[in-house]
């Protein structure tokens, strides 16, 4: 098996991402890979944000994916060189979080598409699907879940 060259890491802001952004980064750190990370998000007003995050209560870290993106992917990028990765590269990306990080996984050609394991126990994520198995069932190359979420 040869070394992974390209890794896509997909963040939300939530802390359970940002393990999942440092377990990437620790592997393209060991491998010498580019580690792309990955913020896909849909603009919204502050309004909308806030009566989603009062309906979403606990899920409501999935609505920091329409905050800023640049305060996410930086928080990531400083993550993820204390965790080893030199090359880095940041990506905001405006759409729905599992095919924006397909796309992404494709048009960089990665080896390795790294997600944390938020949702997929949920039972938000049994009725609406979740990143991390949606991802794994779509994907095309290979897919970390990292557990993130006990």
């Amino acid at each position: 098996m040869t070394a992974y060259r390209t890794i896509v890491v997909g963040t939300d802001g939530s802390d359970s991402s940002y393990v999942a952004v440092e377990k990437a980064a620790a592997l393209a750190g060991a491998s010498g890979a580019t580690l792309h990370i990955a913020c896909a998000y849909y603009p919204t007003d502050d309004r909308d944000v806030a009566a989603a995050a009062d309906v979403l209560k606990d899920e409501a870290y999935q609505v920091r994916g329409s905050a800023p993106t640049h305060e996410i992917l930086r928080t990531g990028r400083d993550r993820a060189t204390a965790a080893g990765a030199t090359d880095i590269v940041e990506r905001a990306i405006v759409g729905e979080p599992v095919e924006s990080l397909l796309t992404l996984v494709k048009e960089v050609e990665a080896d390795l598409l790294v997600v944390g394991n938020r949702g997929l126990n949920t039972l938000t994520g049994r009725l609406l699907g979740s990143v991390p198995s949606d991802v794994a069932r779509k994907s095309r190359t290979d897919v970390l879940i990292v557990h993130t979420v006990r």
